[in-house]
């Protein structure tokens, strides 16, 4: 027999995709700011309370897997094998190809690069965007602290944590214009692999000399 409560949560998880998927079809059809949360609950056929019950705000409607990104990104540097470096274990995660950098299939790859023009044509999505890095960033930095057994107020964690993140959001802003300017994979996932070499390679190698 099928346990209830597995059975809930599916149903549950069905009930997000749904809403989530119907958002996504919406948005990028007629652009984040032109669609109402009223819009999407009546799409989807589910009261607008339920909406708000699995996505907090309207911006998470887009954004609502980035929860597993921080949680993936902060357990790969936690879990790194000894001897592996933060700035290491950091870079073979953003390295690593996941969600438009893996897919080959041609319609999922279009869908996902009208997701990616919606996104940087909303002001409303950028901002939300940005107050989830800085919580990105305030994680790693707590997590830096931790493992370093940095002296409490130190500044070198949040450095760390900054110049980690900058090249995060920087892969991220990279990724976007070549989509938008249409470039595709395999020589786009090449492309940023390339430019997230070198930016992990200006950190580990120092900024001392840097311009001068």
């Amino acid at each position: 027999m099928t346990h209830p409560q597995g059975l809930r949560e599916r149903k549950k998880q069905q009930t997000r995709d749904l809403i989530a998927e119907t958002a996504r079809s919406l948005f990028t059809e007629r652009g984040f700011d032109a669609v109402t949360v009223d819009e999407v609950a009546r799409e989807a056929d589910v009261s607008r309370k339920t909406v708000f019950n699995y996505f907090p705000t309207k911006e998470d409607l887009v954004y609502w897997r980035l929860e597993t990104f921080e949680s993936e990104l902060l357990t790969a540097i936690d879990e790194r094998a000894p001897g592996e470096s933060i700035t290491g274990a950091f870079g073979r995660f953003v390295l690593e190809r996941r969600g438009l950098l893996a897919q080959q299939d041609p319609g999922a790859v279009e869908r996902l690069a009208a997701l990616t023009r919606m996104i940087v044509e909303s002001p409303a999505l950028l901002a939300r965007e940005r107050q989830i890095f800085e919580r990105y960033t305030a994680s790693l930095a707590k997590l830096i602290a931790e493992q370093t057994r940095a002296r409490p107020g130190a500044v070198e964690p949040w450095v760390a944590a900054n110049a980690l993140m900058g090249v995060h959001r920087a892969l991220v802003d990279f990724t976007r214009e070549r989509i938008v300017a249409g470039m595709r994979n395999p020589q786009l996932a090449r492309e940023v692999r390339r430019q997230g070499r070198r930016a992990l390679a200006l950190l580990e190698h120092g900024l001392g000399r840097l311009g001068a």
